[in-house]
């Protein structure tokens, strides 16, 4: 019998795992992907948003600028990247003046510190590529960047190693009430659980609607990206927006802690979990960047990609609530990524009211450490290189990611099961040829540390197979 049964591992999901595993109870999360941060959480804009935008009063409100806080103190132990770099929100015509003036009041009044409306030419100042059509900006200094599915396995991992259980590959079926407790059915079995935690993203409502009676439509909403190679990295030193509208905070312009350049998303309605990118998509983000940083040079793409947001139909706010002991966490679209640990307390307490018992743990740990080898100073280097010769072997040239760092995750408390689940954890496949050097000896060594053979290799998610049958020589053919 588990005390909290946790629904989904992107970035929500992990986050309550970690908050509730300060506490002595037993918590396992399940993930119906072979791999955590697989969902919206690897796919969106990467920005922990300062907290101006979300309506004084509303969850989001005071949840965005809580979860901030929190975020920069956990990258910091979790040894997550993370930028402070600030934010514009950019006025082209006198009525977007006035909304940046609507924008910052609204900052004001959810605690959102350093607010200033700056000119045209202080912008430019600041930032010297911006369009010489920028009337006016929103400086927001508290906004940040961070790698956002590191972020996420760095709270489920940590999650682990203070005692909650993992069950990838693990989709919900069906659930039933109990006297006392809920009665969960997967595709690897059944579990017990006395508290429910659904933070299925897209699918929340198709999870709440098997233990409860229908009350939110989840509407997924694709947005597209171009992601530039580091030559574009410093076109904008910080995150660049437009005034938001109807569909979101629209196209920004941002650095990644990664040292690229990211742009998108726009926002287009879709079925399901959707993250095909299409032509008119990908013009519309171009054209649409290039009026705030007309010299984006879009030739420097590396790949374009596609994440989907889980927004709630006829909804403004974050969906949090309880109901006999299980707790949705729903429509968590922008600006989820920024206040999932303010979320997570959010939920215990809701936990709590519902009558679950909370005692502290002794021996919680919240400190995590990986090796990056090149962030590494050369006698760094070598003296790692001499104690342990694998870290001599360079795999991924574009990002200069040694055999060492793929041995290390492969013993982590989370470990990788494909060539794109090594990427988010140490960037192998990330440069400038997007694994092409490096996939194959990536293929090579998942195949050898995990007793596998290569064509059972995935690219990604259940499915995504690399190879198929064998030459005659025993090699997999492509």
């Amino acid at each position: 019998m588990q005390d909290v049964l946790i629904i989904g591992c992107g970035i929500i999901g992990a986050a309550a795992a970690f908050e509730l595993s300060r506490y002595q109870l037993r918590v396992t999360i399940l993930e119906k992907e072979n791999d955590v941060a697989d969902g919206t959480t690897k796919a969106n804009s990467a920005i922990l948003h300062a907290g101006y935008d979300p309506l004084p009063g509303s969850l989001m409100a005071r949840l965005n600028v809580r979860g901030v806080e929190l975020a920069k103190e956990l990258c910091q132990r979790l040894d997550v990247p993370y930028q402070a770099c600030g934010s514009f929100v950019l006025a082209f015509t006198p009525e977007e003046c006035a909304a940046l003036e609507t924008l910052k009041a609204r900052g004001v009044a959810n605690g959102v510190p350093g607010l200033a409306i700056l000119t045209g030419d202080e912008a430019r100042r600041m930032e010297p590529n911006l369009s010489d059509q920028v009337m006016a900006a929103l400086f927001a200094p508290t906004a940040a960047i961070c790698s956002p599915w590191e972020y996420c396995l760095a709270l489920a991992e940590t999650a682990v190693q203070n005692g909650a259980e993992l069950h990838l590959e693990t989709m919900v079926t069906g659930m039933e009430k109990q006297e006392d407790h809920w009665l969960v059915h997967t595709t690897k079995g059944d579990f017990a659980a006395r508290y429910i935690i659904n933070a299925a993203g897209v699918s929340a409502d198709l999870v709440h609607d098997m233990a409860l009676p229908h009350s939110f439509t989840i509407r997924p909403s694709r947005g597209e990206y171009y992601l530039l190679d580091k030559a574009e990295g410093r076109r904008v030193k910080r995150t660049i927006f437009q005034c938001p509208n109807k569909d979101g905070k629209g196209v920004l312009v941002s650095p990644t802690v990664h040292g690229n350049l990211i742009v998108g998303p726009n926002a287009c309605p879709v079925v399901g979990d959707d993250t095909s990118t299409t032509a008119d998509g990908l013009e519309f983000v171009r054209s649409t960047a290039l009026k705030s940083v007309p010299s984006i040079a879009f030739g420097q793409s590396i790949r374009n990609f596609a994440g989907v947001r889980a927004h709630a139909v006829g909804g403004d706010d974050f969906i949090l609530q309880e109901t006999d002991g299980f707790v949705d966490a729903a429509g968590i679209c922008s600006p989820g990524l920024s206040a999932a640990p303010a979320i997570a307390e959010y939920l215990v307490e809701l936990l709590q009211k519902a009558g679950m018992v909370l005692e502290k743990k002794q021996t919680f740990v919240c400190e995590r450490r990986r090796t990056r080898f090149k962030e590494l100073p050369p006698e760094g280097r070598a003296a790692l290189v001499q104690q342990n010769p694998s870290f001599g072997r360079v795999i991924c040239r574009c990002e200069t990611v040694t055999e060492g760092e793929i041995l290390e995750a492969l013993h982590s408390p989370i470990p990788p099961r494909s060539v794109d689940a090594v990427k988010r954890r140490i960037n192998a496949g990330m440069g400038r040829c997007q694994g092409g050097f490096c996939g194959p000896r990536v293929v090579e060594i998942l195949a050898r540390e995990l007793g596998l053979r290569p064509e059972q290799i995935q690219q990604d998610k259940n499915g995504t197979w690399l190879l198929c049958g064998e030459t005659k020589g025993g090699r997999a053919d492509v």
